[in-house]
């Protein structure tokens, strides 16, 4: 069973609902038929003026029956979410009036029902850029209690079945954060430790990744991962974690022999925490190309309800997948 598989199967078992607020984008309304009949999803709410949303559906030949179309301009619930939208940010000036106008946004009013649960999970991204979906999801979903940073992963599948968990890793951050501080470093550590958990089933083994293994090399890049991997420790005691390592002694144990003895994570690594943003994505699609690794991703990590962003060119099954993968989510 595939990685994909794995994860309809499990939002399949969990039965939760799904919001998706790009309501007339062609990819997205027969993306939420094909969760609906696969069954997905509890309940899939599209956002939209209902009349745009069918025509939409019209045109592909996609029928709506089971799928909620909600129309936020219209809404029985616009006065109670603008009211709690304008709890939310009325310390940045916000007005009363600003909050009734700017709630009915499909990306706001997503990141809304998700917050107030009448939605599980949120899939954006299909026609909005990442930085519009990680705005609404900031405002109004919030990160974690003692989060202060959302990140990414990517979940890495391989045939090296040997290495990591059966021959899958979580890579991270590979999507969000350019320059994380080491403070940044460790909460992204402490998160992609728990996307480990939600979708390779295994514990975390987690290892800092740097161009140094345990002080073979000096200067501020290194220090910044060994903080890191302190404030993890101090934090979050119960994670295996070790840091810093180069990728090879991290998951091939003859090198972690040589390079890290002694180390209980080196040459056993499931979660490679890279040290910056180009590393994370550079590392990613490497291993995705040359290697014919399959990446699932990226995953948002560290808000405090499910949420995922799409790339503007996925297809129609990356749609129902992340979905699948952000309902996965909510087992927690």
């Amino acid at each position: 069973m595939t990685f994909a598989e794995k994860m309809k199967a499990k939002a399949v078992a969990l039965q939760k609902a799904l919001v998706l607020p790009e309501g007339t984008e062609p990819r997205t309304v027969a993306a939420a038929r094909a969760i609906i009949d696969q069954k997905i999803a509890s309940s899939v709410t599209l956002l939209g003026i209902k009349d745009e949303v069918a025509a939409v559906a019209k045109q592909q030949g996609i029928c709506l029956d089971g799928i909620v179309v909600t129309d936020p301009q219209a809404s029985a619930l616009r006065q109670e979410y603008a009211n709690e939208y304008y709890e939310l940010r009325k310390h940045k000036g916000m007005t009363l009036e600003e909050a009734y106008e700017g709630i009915i946004s499909p990306l706001r009013w997503g990141a809304m029902m998700v917050r107030k649960q009448a939605a599980n999970a949120m899939v954006a991204g299909a026609e909005n850029t990442t930085g519009n979906v990680l705005l609404a999801s900031f405002h109004i979903i919030k990160t974690k209690p003692g989060i202060k940073s959302a990140s990414s992963c990517f979940v890495m599948a391989t045939d090296k079945t040997s290495l990591g968990v059966d021959g899958s890793f979580i890579f991270s951050d590979c999507a969000t954060i350019p320059e994380p501080t080491a403070e940044q470093l460790a909460e992204i550590a402490e998160e992609a430790a728990e996307s480990c958990q939600i979708y390779l089933g295994a514990q975390p083994v987690i290892a800092f990744l740097s161009y140094s293994s345990k002080g073979s090399a000096k200067g501020p890049l290194v220090d910044k991962v060994t903080t890191a991997l302190k404030l993890l420790q101090e934090k979050r005691p119960d994670l295996k974690a070790d840091g810093e390592l180069q990728l090879d002694a991290a998951i091939i144990p003859s090198v972690a022999k040589s390079k890290a003895p002694g180390s209980t994570v080196a040459g056993k690594a499931n979660v490679l925490v890279f040290p910056d943003l180009q590393a994370g994505n550079i590392g990613y699609k490497l291993v995705q190309r040359l290697a014919g690794a399959q990446a699932y991703g990226p995953i948002l990590q560290g808000f405090a309800r499910p949420v995922s962003d799409l790339s503007r060119g996925c297809s129609v099954e990356d749609i129902v997948v992340t979905a699948a993968i952000t309902l996965a989510q909510a087992a927690k």
